[in-house]
């Protein structure tokens, strides 16, 4: 099922502002989240959740999302963070930083899944947020989009675990690159590497 435009929904708001993440169940890497607001007619019927989506698609679909955008923004947690504060609290503070880096911002948030504590603004938890609002769906594209970038780049400065490959996820690949060559700086050292 392809998520609906939000004003059918939340027909009293006119910025409402879509956020997800990408890179809560790696175990290399950084958590990335995304905040997107959407003009409010806005739909597009290929703009799905990010996990559906082929890697042509996303990447298509993210020059579409940041072309049309009212706005959007980023929150990125590293890998050490990650290991001090833990992945969900890193995951929450970097939605709270997509969300500071909108402008304008938005009447009401509409995130997946989460809650955050501390936010300002009027905010919604979506279970299967992404399949539900086409913002949160929207976002959870431009997240993964935008990781998977960040991991192509962590390919080359440690060429040895085939981050271009897995993203940092728990592959059979990821763990045997890292019993053959051990953990790098960008390893979640809390996480359960093997």
């Amino acid at each position: 099922m392809r998520a609906l435009p939000d004003k059918h929904l939340w027909k009293r708001f006119n910025l409402i502002a879509g956020v997800d993440e990408a890179g809560r169940g790696p175990i290399a890497g950084p958590v990335v989240a995304s905040a997107v607001i959407l003009p409010q007619n806005f739909f597009n019927s290929e703009i799905d959740d990010s996990k559906n989506l082929s890697v042509a698609t996303r990447e298509r679909l993210y020059a579409t999302i940041t072309r049309v955008a009212l706005s959007f923004s980023f929150g990125i947690v590293d890998s050490d963070l990650i290991d001090k504060i833990n992945i969900l609290q890193a995951t929450k503070l970097a939605m709270r930083e997509a969300i500071r880096g909108l402008n304008p911002q938005p009447e009401i948030v509409l995130i997946d899944a989460l809650l955050i504590e501390g936010l300002s603004l009027q905010q919604i938890g979506l279970v299967k947020g992404d399949t539900l609002s086409i913002s949160i769906a929207a976002a959870s594209i431009l997240a993964k989009v935008k990781r998977d970038a960040l991991m192509c780049e962590y390919h080359k400065q440690y060429p040895h675990y085939q981050f271009f490959k897995h993203k940092g996820y728990p592959t059979k690949l990821h763990r045997r690159c890292i019993r053959e060559f051990g953990p790098c700086p960008i390893h979640r050292k809390t996480f359960r590497l093997l």
